[in-house]
């Protein structure tokens, strides 16, 4: 749920992410479907409104994707694909650290992508930060 409470992200083994809107009234319906990754999505995320309609997935398929709403339509602004396996879990970082997102994989690598103040993503690649 975004931080509203106004729009609902779920994930499914389809490989799709599902938006739907959430009324006051509690009537619920879909706006939009995300068609991006090639495995099941494992977790959905959505970044502080600050930075206006922003979502992150993880998947299967070794992915991390940032999508965005711009003029009432869904689109995907960043790919990460430098794992080397499944990407299980994300999340984003307090609002005043910017637009930061972690991402834990079976690979035992942490990814932190950061939209930097260039208005270009970057990432720095945490090797074995959660080996054994």
């Amino acid at each position: 749920m975004n931080y509203y409470g106004t729009r609902l992200a779920t994930c499914s083994s389809d490989n799709l992410i599902k938006i739907f809107e959430l009324k006051p009234s509690g009537q619920t319906y879909p706006s939009a479907e995300l068609n991006g990754h090639t495995g099941p999505v494992w977790q959905v995320s959505w970044a502080h409104p600050k930075f206006d309609n922003v979502l992150a997935s993880c998947s299967y398929d070794k992915r991390v994707i940032i999508w965005k709403e711009i003029s009432g339509k869904w689109q995907r602004i960043y790919e990460w694909n430098h794992h080397d396996a499944s990407v299980n879990s994300i999340s984003w970082a307090p609002h005043q650290f910017g637009l930061t997102l972690a991402c834990a994989s079976t690979d035992t690598a942490v990814s932190l992508l950061i939209f930097n103040k260039a208005k270009i993503w970057t990432h720095q690649l945490i090797a074995k930060a959660h080996e054994q």
